[in-house]
């Protein structure tokens, strides 16, 4: 039988040093924040951000959109319903009519949280308060409309997308300027939506066809597979979808890729406020992986982060 160790000292007297000077140091003062004045500008403000760690990150997220748009790489924004529940609408529309959007793509829930913004100036009902009743999900509008655009669309060979946004443009409802649908359909910016069937609520009123739901969801797919494929030099990002569009835009690279289409220089971005495994690794690592692509995650509240990347990127551009 094996002996235990016996309790004795490690010897120290041996350790080798060298002098602090020559050692290469990843925090150094040139990079810290500095103070502003009081009523400083924001620019002032931005420029006076650390160096360091998520502000530098937030700093090439502004320059990689800024960029992108000088050279048309294209912008995509992939957003999760969270981001429009946030109230940031607003801020978006004023980039797409800056021109640092060239596409839109949402989760079946984003398109549910638009339209209800743009129909009624309110949306995301009290889950807990509704659910014991039986009320949840059963707005009348919200189901019948809803799904009666997505019908018409299917008939037409429209996309989900282009179906809600030219419904609600037609009919131009009371807050149509806070839509992010009818922004886009005014401006010409391809929107897709991506659905998965039976999480959203207008999968359960009986006007809801699996038919039209699941055909122009797919040729939204192919869609935002073709905006994807002019993404070379540009930029795509996921804000606040944790499964749904980091899946889907994992697999509109994949397709682009089959096809030898290049995306050289991509850079990626995960912006939500809690890390998660798969937009890390299908947005931030995978799609970039031996590209000379960057990914790069931004880690904060929507309602925050947006704004100040928006902010930060119209002042850099000087748009």
């Amino acid at each position: 039988m094996r002996m235990p160790f016996p309790y004795e000292e490690f010897d120290l007297s041996g350790v080798r040093t060298y002098p602090l000077a020559s050692r290469a140091s990843t925090t150094r003062i040139e990079d810290f924040g500095r103070p502003v004045e009081r009523g400083a500008s924001f620019k002032a403000w931005f420029d006076s951000l650390p160096a360091i760690l998520g502000a530098k990150d937030l700093r090439r997220v502004v320059q990689a959109v800024v960029d992108a748009r000088a050279r048309d790489g294209g912008i995509i924004w992939g957003l999760g319903a969270h981001v429009i529940k946030t109230g940031v609408s607003p801020v978006l529309i004023d980039l797409m009519r800056r021109g640092f959007v060239s596409a839109v793509a949402l989760n079946g829930a984003g398109i549910i949280h638009d339209f209800e913004i743009a129909l009624s100036g309110a949306t995301s009902e009290d889950v807990d308060e509704s659910l014991g009743p039986g009320r949840f999900g059963m707005a009348e509008e919200t189901g019948a409309l809803l799904n009666d655009a997505i019908r018409r669309g299917a008939e037409r060979g429209q996309g989900l997308g282009q179906s809600v946004a030219a419904f609600l443009a037609d009919r131009n409802p009371p807050h149509a300027d806070r839509s992010l649908a009818v922004t886009a359909h005014r401006l010409g910016i391809p929107m897709t939506v991506h659905v998965a069937v039976g999480t959203d609520i207008i999968h359960m009123h009986h006007a809801a066809s699996g038919a039209a739901i699941g055909e122009t969801s797919l040729r939204d797919f192919r869609f935002f597979t073709s905006c994807v494929a002019r993404l070379r030099g540009g930029v795509y990002l996921n804000c606040g979808s944790a499964v749904v569009l980091p899946e889907v835009f994992l697999k509109a690279v994949a397709l682009a890729r089959n096809q030898g289409i290049a995306l050289d220089g991509l850079i990626t971005v995960n912006l939500d406020f809690l890390p998660m495994y798969r937009p890390h690794t299908n947005v931030v690592t995978r799609p970039v992986a031996g590209t000379g692509g960057t990914g790069i995650s931004l880690v904060g509240h929507h309602e925050v982060l947006i704004p100040l990347l928006a902010a930060a990127v119209v002042e850099a551009s000087g748009t």
